[in-house]
C-alpha cells in the first residue's frame, strides 16, 4: 500500500522572508534616509568643499602676500584683491640671499622639534605602559596626579620653573627646553588608554618565549600602537614647533632662537621687516604640513582608538 502523497513544500526566498511580517529581534530594520542617497552625497560633498575653501583662504592670502611689498601689506592688510602687476619675487630673493639668521632659526626649530617629539613619545609611552600593564602600589594615586597635572596651566608652573633654571645655571641652553616636558601628561593619558586595549595575553606569550620586558615593548607593543604614536607625533610636533613663551624666557642668544622667537624679533620700535615676516611665516608652515602628510593615514585611526580604548 502506498501512503498519501506528500504535500508540496514552498521554500520562501530570503528576500520574502525578510520582507514578510513585522521585524523581529534577528531581522534587520531598514531606515529610509530623508534625502535620496545621491542628493545626500552631493550636499555632503558641497559642504566639505566649502569648508575646505574657508580654511584655505588665509593660507592663500599669506602665499599671495609673499609676492607683495611689505608697505602695501601694511596699508591694505592680507587680501585676495591684488594687483597682478605689483607682484614680484623680491621677497624670495631676500629670503635666500639676505635673510640674516632666518635659516639658522629654522634649523634650530627643526632639530628641537624632532628631538623633543622623539623624547616625548619615548618617555610618555614608557610611563603609560607602566600604568596600563603593571600593578604596583599607589598606581591609582599616581595616575590621578597625572590627570590633575593636565588641568594646571603652564603659566602657573612657568615662574617657579624659570627660577629653578636660573638657580641651576641652565639658562640659554636647549636642554631646559626639552627635558622638563618629556613626560607630557596629555600624551601619557592618551597612550595609557590605547595600551589598555592591547590583550595582556600577547605580553605573557612574549615572556614565555623568553623576550625581555623592553623587547616586549619595542617588538610587540610599539608595532601594534603605531597609529597612536603617529597621532601623538603630529599633535606634539605642532605644539612644540609653535612653542613661543618658554623658549622666549630661557634663550638669550640670537643664534639660538627658535623660528617663532626669531620672527618676532623682526618687529621692533625702530623698524619692521614685514617682507621677511610674511614669507618667513609662510615657510614655517611647511614642516607641520610635511609631518601631517607623513602620518595622516595613521592619524584618524590612532585618535579614534585612543578615545575608545579602556
Amino acid at each position: 500500500m502506498t501512503g498519501p502523497a506528500p504535500l508540496p513544500v514552498t521554500v520562501a526566498t530570503a528576500a520574502e522572508a525578510t520582507s514578510a511580517g513585522p521585524p523581529g529581534p534577528g531581522r534587520p530594520v531598514r531606515t529610509k534616509h530623508p534625502l535620496p542617497r545621491g542628493l545626500f552625497v552631493a550636499v555632503q560633498t558641497a559642504f566639505l568643499v566649502l569648508l575646505t575653501l574657508i580654511v584655505l583662504v588665509p593660507l592663500v592670502a599669506i602665499f599671495v602676500g609673499t609676492f607683495q611689498d611689505g608697505n602695501e601689506i601694511l596699508r591694505n592688510g592680507l587680501t585676495l584683491d591684488i594687483d597682478l602687476q605689483a607682484l614680484s619675487l623680491d621677497n624670495y630673493r631676500m629670503l635666500f640671499t639676505d635673510s640674516g639668521l632666518y635659516f639658522r632659526w629654522f634649523l634650530n626649530s627643526v632639530v628641537l622639534t624632532a628631538v623633543q617629539v622623539a623624547g616625548t613619545l619615548l618617555v610618555s609611552s614608557f610611563v603609560a605602559y607602566g600604568f596600563a600593564m603593571y600593578d604596583f602600589k599607589g598606581k591609582n594615586a599616581w595616575f590621578i596626579a597625572v590627570l590633575l597635572l593636565m588641568t594646571v596651566p603652564f603659566e602657573i608652573m612657568m615662574l617657579p620653573l624659570f627660577v629653578l633654571v636660573n638657580d641651576l645655571g641652565l639658562a640659554d641652553s636647549y636642554s631646559v627646553i626639552v627635558f622638563p616636558f618629556l613626560a607630557a601628561s596629555v600624551t601619557i593619558f592618551f597612550f595609557r588608554q590605547y595600551f589598555l586595549g592591547i590583550p595582556k595575553e600577547l605580553l605573557e606569550a612574549g615572556r614565555v618565549d623568553g623576550v625581555t620586558e623592553f623587547g616586549i615593548f619595542f617588538k610587540i607593543v610599539v608595532p601594534i600602537a603605531r597609529p597612536a604614536f603617529a597621532a601623538m607625533a603630529i599633535l606634539n610636533g605642532m605644539v612644540i614647533w609653535n612653542n613661543f613663551l618658554w623658549p622666549l624666557l630661557v634663550l638669550r642668544s640670537a643664534e639660538k632662537f627658535t623660528l617663532p622667537i626669531g620672527l618676532n624679533t623682526l618687529l621692533t620700535p625702530y623698524g619692521n621687516n614685514y617682507e621677511l615676516l610674511i614669507i618667513g611665516s609662510f615657510f614655517s608652515l611647511l614642516p607641520v604640513l610635511v609631518l601631517f602628510l607623513l602620518f595622516q593615514r595613521f592619524f584618524v585611526a590612532g585618535m579614534t582608538a585612543g578615545a575608545l580604548k579602556g
